[in-house]
């Protein structure tokens, strides 16, 4: 039976209506063949898991808005606990912090904080309080997007829980204020171990620390000194360090030479930012803040974007942003075809490039662009 079953294939494939003289395999045959067959879920894997929901202050309830309808129309097997928090706030309230640590995942608009006076960041204290410490933010260029460069795909994995970003801060005397600094071998190690695993684990082949070592020999010392160590544990993965301006010129100029960039947590902020104006801009752009037990999604992102009331009052923020990064929560989720589809269609919407929001020269609003990702849905 073995033996008859080579020529019965090569009998179909030759003879099939898509095949090639040159070659019996033909591509548009193995394209065709594009299901996984090798995700075996468990029994019930499909069950509706709740999601903690904030939609935030600005344009964050607008593009909220737009991953609830994508999700509906996806029948994705997730459903939302909504909870107003806003960034004027003294503090995050104890049941959204409750609510996220029982169903382990958020996604969150995005939440102002007041320039100075006397109000501490809600995202600070989201992190400090789930602890989650590695902040990831992909920038790459979409299909059809033009942009200055590229071939670029970067992934910024960030420490989220210390440094001069924490805010350790107070005023010694009248007239002279302190900031602290503080880095530990235990953060640097485990904001390293994480970037080693991402990219080994998403066949990455270059991680780069950035960093201030030689102005900062202690601080950012250590950092390194962490890295390096994590670093020969994965000799498969290519390691080199850049220090932080150094790192901001060859971002401009030549960002396809970065792969996975792991930094301490300011820097982070500024590379981020950075790498994803010049793939697109902070509209586009998802990411997520991960700890060992909680996941917040987000926006990858702002860049000042959250508080802007012309694109509230003209309902035309970009929702592509959050939809990639609902995407990455789908994925988190163990929900990998439901990511797989909405990512397919955020790509063949601005691929075609007939429904774009202002920052990416067009001239749609929120609702037109969702309203098209959801008819590009398979």
């Amino acid at each position: 039976m073995a033996r008859r079953t080579v020529p019965i294939l090569k009998h179909l494939l030759n003879n099939s209506p898509s095949s090639s003289s040159s070659s019996p395999l033909n591509p548009n045959l193995l394209k065709s063949w594009s299901r996984s067959v090798t995700y075996m879920p468990r029994p019930g894997d499909g069950a509706p898991r709740p999601v903690t929901l904030i939609p935030g202050d600005g344009i964050g309830p607008l593009v909220t808005g737009a991953v609830e309808q994508v999700m509906e129309a996806m029948h994705a097997p997730v459903y939302f606990e909504r909870y107003e928090v806003h960034g004027d706030m003294k503090k995050v309230p104890e049941e959204v912090l409750d609510s996220i640590r029982k169903n382990k995942v958020c996604l969150k608009g995005g939440l102002m904080t007041p320039v100075g006076g006397g109000v501490s960041s809600l995202n600070m204290q989201l992190r400090k309080e789930l602890d989650l410490y590695a902040s990831l933010v992909n920038c790459f260029n979409l299909p059809g997007l033009p942009t200055r460069h590229q071939n670029v795909d970067i992934v910024v994995i960030r420490e989220n829980t210390e440094g001069e970003y924490s805010g350790l801060e107070h005023e010694v005397v009248p007239g002279v204020v302190e900031s602290l600094k503080v880095i530990t071998k235990f953060c640097s190690e485990r904001i390293a171990k994480y970037a080693f695993e991402y990219a080994y684990l998403n066949n990455r082949k270059k991680v780069t620390a950035v960093h201030k070592a030689n102005i900062m020999k202690l601080a950012d010392g250590l950092f390194l000194e962490s890295c390096r160590e994590v670093a020969t544990k994965y000799p498969g993965i290519n390691y080199s360090e850049i220090i932080v301006d150094n790192c901001c010129m060859q971002l401009v100029s030549k960002p396809e030479q970065f792969d996975v960039m792991v930094t301490p947590n300011l820097y982070g902020n500024l590379v981020a930012n950075t790498a994803a104006g010049i793939a697109g801009g902070t509209g586009v752009m998802p990411g997520g803040n991960v700890g060992a037990d909680h996941a917040v999604f987000e926006q990858g992102a702002s860049a000042g974007n959250v508080g802007n009331e012309k694109l509230v009052q003209q309902k035309s923020a970009n929702p592509v942003a959050l939809l990639l990064s609902s995407a990455m929560m789908l994925r988190h989720l163990q929900f990998p075809s439901f990511a797989d589809r909405l990512e397919t269609a955020v790509k063949r919407v601005i691929s075609e490039g007939k429904y774009r929001t202002k920052d990416l020269g067009g001239k749609s609003t929120t609702q037109e662009v969702t309203d098209a990702i959801i008819a590009a849905l398979e």
